[in-house]
């Protein structure tokens, strides 16, 4: 297979960290580009960039640094609402693939700061894809969420279901990524895949998310928020299993939908757990008990996400395979040796 030369946005981010790390063992050249945004510890980000041979620990905007643990990884420190600087990215490394995964996330901090929503999920996405297509990439991925389901009732949820009643803020950006790249798809031929991610998580994930906040709580004995009196439900999905079906669609051939080469797929477990349940698998791992406080449903919140998989699974016959009991277990070995509990 001829190797690719992939700029990676959001280098420094949960996803692409863990990607960059599946990347580095090909012979693909890597182009990572983050803004070190401070919406959660910088330092957890720096860590993630440290593991893939970063040893800066001032970086200058703009300016290339080559890790010193792989010749084919390059990390540049910019914002995608940088037009000229991005578009600098594209002419001088000759950018022939893009994995979009930089965005600003969380349904929650959308109530807080909305703006930054906009810059970068709108005005950074529409930079991207649009110097994608002046500098005729082969194939544009992108991160959209199973947040795009929003209200929809029907279980599981399925790339055929109307996803026209977004919750949250969050949501309603990554539905109109999904849309821009189906227009981009549609008028200048752009290879253009979404991919749904549902509930995240792993070593190294993000700090806002709830397996995170709840093992930070329970080892402080602080009690945890639990929304909707418990009646959650989640499909929780192992870092290594989205990394491995971003892969899978890296290397896939071309297609086309209605004769438009735009594809959008699920990438979750298919596994709905109760959140009380997942707090209970904690507890298990700490050998502690949560203090729980329970609380309504929060605003942009919905109560059960849930992946039907047939779409992808048809394509590249790929299940995910990391269980809720293993994925947890693995998470708190890292959290207690990483914040050497």
């Amino acid at each position: 297979m001829k190797n690719k030369v992939i700029l990676l946005t959001g280098i420094s981010g949960f996803i692409g960290y863990f990607l960059a790390k599946k990347l580095i063992n090909t012979n693909h050249i890597i182009i990572g580009v983050d803004n070190l945004s401070d919406y959660y510890d910088v330092n957890l980000k720096k860590s993630r960039l440290k593991n893939l041979g970063f040893v800066n620990k001032k970086f200058i905007s703009n300016k290339k640094y080559n890790s010193k643990l792989n010749s084919n990884l390059s990390f540049i420190k910019l914002d995608l609402v940088d037009f000229s600087g991005l578009e600098e990215i594209f002419i001088k490394y000759s950018i022939d693939h893009v994995v979009n995964l930089a965005a600003q996330a969380g349904v929650r901090y959308s109530l807080i700061n909305p703006k930054s929503y906009i810059d970068t999920n709108l005005v950074g996405y529409f930079n991207i894809i649009q110097l994608s297509n002046k500098y005729k990439i082969k194939h544009f991925i992108y991160a959209s969420s199973s947040s795009v389901y929003g209200l929809n009732n029907n279980i599981p949820f399925s790339i055929n279901d109307n996803v026209d009643k977004p919750a949250s803020l969050y949501a309603a950006t990554k539905k109109s990524n999904e849309l821009i790249a189906h227009s981009y798809s549609n008028m200048f031929n752009l290879r253009t895949t979404g991919l749904r991610f549902f509930t995240v998580y792993g070593p190294y994930g993000r700090p806002d998310m709830a397996l995170f906040i709840f093992t930070k709580a329970i080892l402080s004995n602080q009690p945890i928020k639990v929304f909707n009196n418990g009646k959650m439900q989640r499909d929780f999905t192992y870092v290594d299993d989205i990394i491995n079906s971003i892969i899978l669609i890296l290397n896939s051939k071309s297609s086309t939908k209605n004769n438009i080469p735009y594809n959008i797929f699920n990438i979750g477990k298919s596994e709905p757990t109760n959140l009380l349940d997942f707090i209970k698998e904690i507890e298990k791992n700490l050998n502690k008990k949560a203090k729980m406080k329970f609380m309504p449903i929060q605003v942009g919140d919905v109560e059960k996400t849930y992946a039907d998989m047939s779409y992808f699974n048809s394509n590249f016959n790929f299940t995910p395979q990391v269980s809720i009991k293993e994925g947890v277990k693995k998470f708190i070995s890292w959290y207690l040796k990483y914040y050497k509990k």
